[in-house]
């Protein structure tokens, strides 16, 4: 490995010296893999079949299409900052500190929703493996040992929560590797190749189910400013990872439609698969799969969303508080440990529910906003002159934004209104945190 490889981007100047930066390439795409793939691909096959019969595996090619054009402009974005806390820092040097902070608030709520829903359905599959867990109080002993346990692992230190990624990414795509491996001897590519197209309007809502598959790979960027060198890894991983995760998927829907006929009927599609293909322990291994899947999506949450509460203090739009570096692990762990029982509240008080429906607007919200961020980041005094280019200029986030703006068409009423309230609420948190005085960044707790 020469010089070059290992030398580190300098940090920005008030993130110099507070956390440590640890994450290479291979760690931003270990990443954006947990973020991705989490249980939904475990039952979209079924949803895919139903909506359009053998012509499913080319609707995940169609969704990567569609999503690449929002990656793309998110690699654009990643190679001109290299600051901690993602779309919250795109937003704010493009638009200001008020619609940095609503961007982060917002996008900070979503994931925590996401989180407590997440912890409840990891100990739903491990249920299968223990009844009991089903049911109080083993289930809410479950939820206090899994949230301690990834949120203590998160504040010792930046290294063994990526070894900690990397175990995950091992683990879930082990059992679905070997579906695949297994299943491509069922295959027919006749019936692939002469799948006939569902009409349009069919397609339009398939597209939307299965697109969600794709999501959340903008919680990478999040951590820009823990990598060696962010504005160069960033782009690469984001690219790299979702192709390698449409093709997965690709895959994955072909061997189930192969192998189980009544697919569109199934409602544990992957794991009535692995049945067929290798019996009952198929089922054990898949499931066992998905609590890892799950776990890995977890745990990548808990690395990333508490650095935008960190990155809000730094910024002086949230208490001071927040701001706080543990001295040895070089960790946000104020924010960490906040975020964690946050999400263990509502995973246990089950409120996360009316929360959900609003997760959606939030993270299409978040990407319009960086995709109108692009032009202005660029003009940027600090902005290298290689970054990642997108050819054809602002062609392709262009198509990304009215892709965002078809989507966020479909939000029910009552998304709009939760976002509001929220919103509004935002709004009195800023206003009352920039009375107090200007945050001058810690060096320690």
């Amino acid at each position: 490995m020469s010089r070059k490889d290992i030398e580190l981007e300098p940090p920005a100047p008030k993130e110099a010296g507070l956390l440590n930066r640890d994450i290479s390439r291979l760690g931003f795409a270990a990443m954006t893999l947990n973020s991705v793939i989490g249980a939904g691909i475990f039952g979209l096959p079924a949803v895919a079949a139903a909506r359009a019969g053998d012509f499913a595996p080319w609707m995940f090619v169609l969704c990567a299409v569609l999503t690449l054009t929002i990656v793309l402009s998110f690699a654009r974005a990643s190679s001109l900052v290299r600051e901690t806390g993602g779309v919250l820092v795109y937003a704010s040097h493009a638009f200001g500190p008020f619609i940095g902070f609503q961007t982060g608030w917002l996008t900070y709520l979503s994931r925590v929703t996401s989180m407590a829903a997440n912890a409840n359905l990891l100990v739903t599959y491990l249920s299968w493996f223990w009844a009991p867990l089903d049911v109080h109080p083993w289930r809410g002993a479950a939820l206090v040992a899994l949230m301690t346990g990834l949120t203590w692992l998160n504040i010792v230190g930046v290294r063994n929560s990526i070894v900690a990624i990397y175990v995950f990414s091992v683990m879930k795509l082990l059992p679905l590797s070997l579906l695949v491996l297994f299943g491509l001897g069922k295959v027919d590519p006749g019936t692939l190749f002469g799948a006939d197209w569902p009409e349009l309007g069919d397609m339009g809502g398939t597209v939307l189910v299965l697109l969600y598959a794709f999501v959340g790979f903008e919680g990478t960027v999040v951590n820009a400013g823990e990598g060696r060198s962010p504005r160069r890894d960033l782009p690469r991983a984001l690219i790299q990872t979702t192709l390698a995760i449409a093709v997965f998927y690709f895959l994955i829907q072909w061997v189930a439609s192969a192998t189980l006929p009544e697919l569109a009927d199934s409602r544990t599609a992957l794991a009535d698969v692995a049945t067929v293909l290798f019996g009952t322990i198929g089922a054990a291994v898949l499931t066992l799969g998905a609590v890892f899947s799950i776990g890995g999506n977890l745990m990548t949450s808990v690395f990333s969303a508490p650095r935008m509460t960190w990155a809000l203090a730094l910024d002086g739009s949230m208490p001071r508080w927040f701001a706080g570096v543990h001295p040895r692990h070089r960790t946000p762990h104020h924010s960490i440990w906040f975020y964690g029982l946050l999400s263990l509240a509502l995973a246990l008080s089950g409120t996360f529910v009316w929360l959900a429906v609003m997760s959606t607007l939030v993270r299409l919200t978040a990407y319009m906003v960086t995709i109108a961020a692009l032009p202005r980041l660029a003009k940027r005094t600090d902005a290298p002159e290689k970054a990642f280019a997108l050819p054809g200029g602002l062609l392709i986030p262009g198509l990304a934004m009215v892709l965002c703006l078809w989507l966020i068409l479909q939000a029910p009423a009552s998304a709009w209104l939760t976002y509001g309230a929220f919103f509004a609420a935002g709004t009195v948190v800023y206003l009352l945190v920039r009375r107090g005085a200007k945050l001058t960044p810690p060096t320690g707790d």
